[in-house]
């Protein structure tokens, strides 16, 4: 199943976000973040998207971790690494941590279909192996 470049650059949200710092103080640091079907795009400065940070959608494991205060939700993105990133959202606006978890739902489905279809063309491009498999059934 190939995407065309409309859809893997979608974009499903776009906003400000605070993202806990990995120094020894861990201050709360406020970027720009925009979630496409395919990545979280994190920017330090609003109006240069220059210089900023990728995390594809295939290295995320899980959204875990959220805890609602009065002010802010708080979550953690786990990767596949096991590496543990610290965001927060303002609690009025539409949350983060809910689109970050659907847009990771809606990629591993596709990858599951995409997977599922390579494997079914393969199976059928070599005919002999499925007939050896159904001589062998009893």
């Amino acid at each position: 199943m190939k995407m065309s470049a409309a859809e893997i650059s979608q974009v499903l949200k776009e906003g400000e976000l605070e993202k806990r710092s990995d120094s020894l103080l861990q201050f709360w640091k406020r970027k720009t973040c925009v979630l496409t079907t395919d990545s979280l795009n994190i920017y330090a400065d609003t109006q240069k998207r220059s210089k900023g940070k990728e995390l594809k959608l295939q290295s995320i494991k899980k959204v875990d971790c959220v805890e609602r205060t009065g002010k802010f939700v708080y979550f953690t993105i786990v990767t596949t690494d096991n590496k543990e990133i610290d965001f927060r959202c303002s609690g009025e606006e539409n949350c983060w941590n809910a689109v970050i978890t659907m847009a990771l739902i809606d990629y591993q489905n596709r990858k599951a279909i995409q997977d599922f279809k390579t494997r079914q063309d393969n199976e059928s491009a070599s005919p002999g192996q499925q007939e050896r498999r159904m001589a062998r059934a009893p």
